[in-house]
């Protein structure tokens, strides 16, 4: 009998694989769809964020589908991760198309102006941040990180961690920016009112179901910092100082967000195994 569970589990494993196997092709196929477009390249950089609102369902839908979790809490998991994408992609609508004050794709003539303003001496009339900049930061540290927790959340946590992180802190550089600068910036009202919350609950419950320890917290919130200081930067050496070519940010952008995928994986196999 011990024989043929540990065969009929052998088998859930390797179907679980090919499963498996098949969404991380789905999602680069998605995600290469994105960044290499059929003569589609600029309505996509322009109109990112309202796709979002018709891609995300889709997208968590087949991730969803072609796994099978382990227990309830994975299952948990998986949908932790989509709440947080849909809740950041709300986040998006403010940020990125129409803000509070009703102004249309006012973030990147937000932060380009603070950059012109603290950096005015650089004898530079353009901001650093462009269309193809603000893609490729949202699809990447947003939708690629939100799709590679979903699809891992069967096994591996530290990537809705990753997740997570980057809500979190991101509502913490929107408000660091308001009090900084005493007005309000685009993006700040769901950071306050959603991302704090959503974030802050999505943390307490893994730790509460035991499926993660403060260690690997701690890491992903020093993960998400990282994330942020990496865009800024990037974008600084970029698109102001033209250290290096826009492409090799994007690279960089994305090989970050790639990372959560292959942290703390044995401690999370034998988490779930117990």
């Amino acid at each position: 009998m011990r024989l043929q569970y540990r065969e009929s589990k052998s088998k859930e494993r390797v179907t679980e694989d090919r499963r498996s196997g098949t969404s991380l092709i789905f999602i680069f196929v998605e995600f290469g769809m994105l960044w290499l477009p059929l003569g589609q390249q600029d309505f996509l950089i322009q109109h990112w964020m309202k796709l979002g609102l018709f891609m995300a369902p889709f997208l968590l839908f087949v991730a969803i589908s072609f796994r099978s979790a382990t227990t309830k809490e994975r299952r948990d998991m998986s949908i932790w991760s989509l709440v947080l994408l849909v809740v950041y992609i709300v986040h998006q609508f403010e940020e990125h198309w129409v803000d509070f004050f009703v102004n249309h794709y006012a973030f990147k003539s937000y932060l380009n102006d603070l950059v012109i303003e603290r950096f005015g001496n650089a004898g530079q009339s353009v901001g650093p941040l462009s269309d193809a900049g603000v893609f490729a930061i949202n699809t990447s540290l947003v939708w690629l990180v939100a799709i590679l927790a979903i699809w891992k959340a069967n096994r591996h946590s530290f990537p809705a961690l990753c997740l997570a992180s980057i809500v979190w802190v991101n509502a913490c550089s929107h408000v660091a920016a308001a009090l900084l600068t005493i007005e309000y910036n685009p993006g700040l009202l769901t950071a306050v009112i959603l991302f704090f919350p959503m974030g802050t609950a999505a943390y307490l419950w893994s730790l509460r179901c035991e499926l993660v320890s403060v260690h690997e917290v701690i890491a992903s919130l020093i993960w998400g910092g990282l994330a942020h200081v990496i865009m800024i930067a990037g974008l600084l050496a970029s698109g102001w100082f033209h250290i290096f070519p826009e492409r090799v940010y994007f690279a960089l952008l994305v090989i970050w967000s790639i990372l959560p995928v292959f942290l703390y994986r044995s401690k999370s196999a034998k988490a779930i195994s117990i």
